[in-house]
């Protein structure tokens, strides 16, 4: 069960609306008999009739309802302010060291830092730090810096730390980089929440929406199929999904030209093929695929393989919907997919 934090820190961040602990806990007013995200800009209850809870399912069996205004059953992709700013500067500086007093100089509590990039990262804030170190060092390395330029620069003080460092990371000493890769990875923003995406050098290898619960269980294959590290960063790959999700959301995009790299069995590229043949605007019956796949009889194995799709969107698996036209199942929530259906459908729904 994951932990709360203490009712001291969660009464503070509910009273301040304040939006980077929301998915870390959940309020729900006794008073009411309605649950809401810390952020809620509904008038505060006083804490006598508060409960919190760890997630919004908890929240549900508990007999509690959710608030119409915050809408806790869905993601709102919210940026914080100070995650905002943080993250510029750490872009800007990869070198630079951000210890807990450096974060309390810059009106950041280190414990909404390291709670805020467990939850949204998958990793500790230092090790997020340490990462981006770590891919803008191998990204140098790949372009032909001389191996000592680079470890200094990157507020290394000696050759020796650098390449434990290194090596723990990326699993091969810098020298041996210069021809290797690695998974980079970033977070978009958009209207249905927040997306993760990671990229190779060769393209985009993953996009998903940061609260699905198959997440980890993604990654862990990524891992798998490209035996490699998995560091924060960007690249021109993830830059030009970036603008193409974009385009996509106001509706002046009906296809992507991103690089794609999503190794699978046969039979799941052979379905991951087919979706991309879906039209923009339509949907296919998962029986269909089957067919077209030579694999009439496979229908259950189409859904199966259209549920471990690790690129969202780009490869349209929310175009698939039952025989009788309902929309079936979906991975990011069938909200999500009602939505994406419709926007293709001509609706200005963001």
């Amino acid at each position: 069960m994951k932990a709360l934090p203490s009712i001291q820190e969660m009464e503070r961040a509910y009273k301040s609306s304040d939006a980077s602990y929301d998915g870390i806990f959940y309020l729900a007013v006794r008073s009411t008999g309605v649950f809401c995200r810390p952020s809620c800009s509904a008038r505060k209850p006083y804490p006598r009739n508060v409960e919190y809870y760890a997630t919004s399912r908890e929240a549900v069996f508990a007999g509690y309802r959710p608030c119409k205004r915050c809408r806790p059953m869905e993601s709102n992709g919210a940026t914080p302010d100070w995650l905002e700013g943080l993250l510029a500067k750490i872009d800007g500086d990869p070198s630079a060291r951000y210890s807990d007093e450096v974060l309390r100089r810059n009106g950041i509590e280190p414990a909404r830092a390291r709670r805020y990039f467990q939850k949204t990262f998958g990793m500790t804030f230092q090790a997020y730090c340490r990462g981006r170190r770590l891919g803008k060092a191998f990204q140098q390395i790949r372009s032909g810096d001389d191996l000592d330029d680079v470890a200094l620069g990157y507020g290394y003080n000696s050759h020796s730390g650098f390449r434990d460092a290194f090596s723990r990371t990326f699993g091969s000493s810098p020298g041996k980089s210069r021809t290797g890769d690695c998974i980079i990875t970033s977070w978009i923003e958009s209207p249905l929440g927040a997306l993760i995406a990671a990229a190779t050098s060769e393209g985009i290898c993953l996009l998903e929406y940061s609260d699905r619960r198959m997440l980890d269980a993604q990654v862990a294959t990524l891992r798998k199929n490209f035996h490699c590290a998995i560091i924060p960063g960007d690249n021109q790959h993830l830059a030009l999904l970036k603008k193409e999700l974009e385009e996509y959301f106001h509706g002046n995009r009906k296809s992507f030209t991103v690089p794609l790299i999503s190794p699978g069995t046969p039979f799941q590229e052979k379905v991951w093929k087919e979706l991309r043949r879906i039209p923009y605007g339509k949907t296919v019956p998962y029986e269909e695929i089957a067919r077209r796949i030579g694999s009439s009889e496979a229908q259950r194995a189409v859904g199966h393989a259209n549920g471990l799709n690790r690129i969202a969107i780009v490869i349209p698996c929310h175009r698939v919907v039952n025989k009788n036209g309902k929309l079936g199942g979906y991975g990011g929530g069938l909200w999500r997919k009602q939505k994406l259906l419709q926007l293709e459908q001509g609706q200005n729904l963001f």
